[in-house]
């Protein structure tokens, strides 16, 4: 008899421990970031939204978002830069990284696999291709027989396969896309007006280069991991400059458009 109320009680004492540890609450993506001291941030090359300065320091609209998204939490910001725009998500879900804050486009693949800021600056896919030759293709039909550099699991990649598009090569990322383009190894890119506006034309790193026509209209957000307290803040802290004119200065001095 005693060994069976010793045994009972071995039992209920696993049962107990399990059941408290169970219902301690796991420790919130903002507590875990504070706790370590730094947000990381995951990006690509991407001027005007993420990109090196001179002295190669990050430096952009997401950037410096990011570095006062980060004083405001009371950490500091460290940026990892994503190998592969394609495994962005995996990075995210396996806590290389705490956010995706690279202008991206908000789309059912980001709201699928992240808690998704609200949107925050408007962007559009565009083609862009040798000044010399752009105006020849001023409607999508015309696009059919081009080869196209994207980068791969971007919205361009996205909107060419949309089109029916499949003659394209992937990279990692948008300024790979450009350099195809530069280089004559394909015909025209798909990549965001923004960096289209900052990067081609006189006066640009690509003044050889012109876009062209837009494939698609949208919107960037920043993404979070699933169910992440981090999104809220961050969508607060978003109106609350929004409203004081906090980001509609940083957006001039990018040549960027809100979303209002």
């Amino acid at each position: 008899m005693k060994r069976i109320i010793a045994i009972a009680l071995a039992v209920l004492a696993i049962v107990s421990c399990m059941t408290a540890c169970g219902s301690k609450k796991a420790a919130s993506d903002m507590e875990s970031i504070q706790k370590k001291g730094k947000l990381v941030v995951g990006i690509t090359d991407y001027a005007p939204m993420d990109y090196p300065d001179e002295n190669g320091e990050w430096t952009g609209f997401d950037a410096e978002y990011a570095r006062l998204f980060a004083k405001e939490l009371g950490v500091d910001v460290e940026f990892f830069v994503l190998g592969d725009w394609g495994k962005k998500f995996f990075e995210l879900d396996s806590g290389n990284i705490d956010a995706i804050w690279n202008g991206m486009t908000i789309t059912d693949e980001v709201t699928l696999n992240s808690s998704c800021s609200n949107p925050y600056v408007v962007n559009a896919q565009v083609v862009v291709m040798k000044a010399d030759v752009v105006n020849d293709y001023d409607y999508i039909e015309s696009l059919s027989d081009l080869k196209f550099a994207v980068e791969n699991g971007s919205a361009g990649q996205a909107a060419l396969d949309d089109l029916g598009i499949t003659n394209y090569v992937t990279l990692q990322d948008q300024a790979a896309a450009l350099m195809e383009v530069a280089a004559g190894t394909s015909d025209a890119c798909v990549i965001d007006i923004t960096m289209a506006n900052a990067m081609t034309g006189e006066g640009t790193s690509y003044a050889n280069l012109s876009k062209g026509i837009s494939l698609t209209s949208e919107e960037y957000g920043v993404a979070f991991r699933k169910d992440s307290d981090l999104t809220a803040k961050f969508n607060e802290l978003m109106a609350k400059w929004m409203n004081d004119g906090t980001l509609d200065a940083l957006a001039d001095k990018y040549g960027l458009t809100l979303v209002k």
